[in-house]
């Protein structure tokens, strides 16, 4: 089971970039999909969430209204579109995957059991 993070790059202030998430190795059905960031000198965070059916979906305050997560259950991707970058998004950006139902705490990392391998964003001022 792996999970397999792109789309990360230099970009400058005011930018878009969108991140994606490839599965490979079995399907994750019931399993929501998250993205979370690690910046420097920093734990990581909590970005985004989605059910596996969609029909959840969180995000932390900081991106609220600026990104936005979506997937794709017959391609096992998740994707981050990523608007209005700021300096303060750089980071790396790890996506995950865990088993969850109703209630579940999607914005926590202990929901997730696969990670990938973090893609770097770097955002110029």
């Amino acid at each position: 089971v792996q999970l397999q993070a792109s789309g990360g790059g230099l970009v400058q202030a005011g930018d878009s970039l969108r991140l994606s998430c490839a599965a490979s190795g079995r399907t994750f059905s019931y399993y929501a999909m998250a993205w979370f960031r690690q910046a420097p000198g920093k734990e990581r965070e909590f970005v985004a969430a989605i059910s596996w059916i969609g029909g959840i979906i969180k995000y932390s305050g900081a991106v609220k209204g600026r990104f936005t997560i979506s997937r794709d259950n017959a391609e096992n991707t998740v994707d981050l579109q990523m608007s209005s970058l700021k300096s303060e998004d750089t980071a790396v950006y790890y996506c995950a995957a865990g088993p969850a139902t109703y209630g579940t705490d999607l914005q926590s990392s202990n929901t997730y059991t696969n990670w990938g391998q973090g893609t770097k964003v770097t955002v110029s001022s």
